[in-house]
């Protein structure tokens, strides 16, 4: 099958932008119209944007999900975590490469650990102002409040970095899901199609998780 007609199974959508007049965009322009029947008869539900302004940048774009995991990755190996003097930040460094030895299955089973509640359930502290101090319910909870903690103080370290250096990052990794396309023929324009396409069955695509067993069972409204 095409890559084209997978597009809508990893892509939420897909925005092009250029200029009606330059002749810098006219290869998004020519690959747009050449292709758009095309992409919607595979892809019917798939927005499919060509968004034009006068001297815009022509290019592609998308939205990928990107997790903690690729962010810390991505600021590990590009050397982001930096003092003010330009050296490597070696607390900053090892606090993220703490955070990406989570051992995330722990984590979620010992969240629900204490039957019939959940700790990360929004309004908790209003909902059950003083669980924090039910002896059985943090005992029960000990392997999650541990490991909570311990990922709080990690993010408050990496995040700790001069000059916003965390937002940059997060922003410099945002911009992967853009390719430009200043002065692109039909077939650039192609292969970042294709490209954007890869990215998202790398990072897009989620298996629903079934659990191995229910812990809790929660009935419906009695009404219904």
């Amino acid at each position: 099958m095409s890559w084209k007609a997978g597009l809508s199974r990893y892509l939420p959508a897909v925005r092009f932008f250029a200029c009606p007049k330059s002749p810098s965009s006219n290869g998004v322009r020519n690959w747009y119209l050449a292709n758009y029947d095309e992409l919607k008869h595979l892809n019917p539900n798939l927005p499919l944007l060509l968004r034009t302004a006068d001297n815009a940048m022509p290019a592609v774009t998308t939205e990928l999900d990107w997790t903690m995991d690729h962010l810390l990755r991505f600021m590990i190996q590009s050397g982001r975590f930096r003092n003010s003097n330009g050296t490597i930040a070696d607390d900053r460094m090892e606090a993220a490469k703490a955070y990406l030895e989570t051992d995330w299955d722990t984590f979620a089973a010992s969240r629900l650990a204490h039957p019939g509640f959940d700790p990360e359930r929004p309004n908790i502290d209003a909902v059950h102002p003083n669980w924090k101090e039910d002896a059985e319910i943090t005992s029960n909870l000990s392997t999650y409040l541990s490991m909570k903690e311990d990922m709080d103080a990690q993010m408050a370290v990496i995040q700790s970095g001069p000059d916003q250096e965390y937002t940059r990052s997060v922003n410099a990794l945002l911009m992967a899901q853009r390719v430009d396309l200043w002065c692109a023929g039909e077939k650039e324009v192609e292969l970042a199609v294709q490209h954007l396409y890869k990215l998202g069955r790398l990072l897009n695509e989620r298996e629903t998780f079934f659990p191995t067993f229910v812990k809790d069972f929660y009935p419906g409204a009695e009404d219904i």
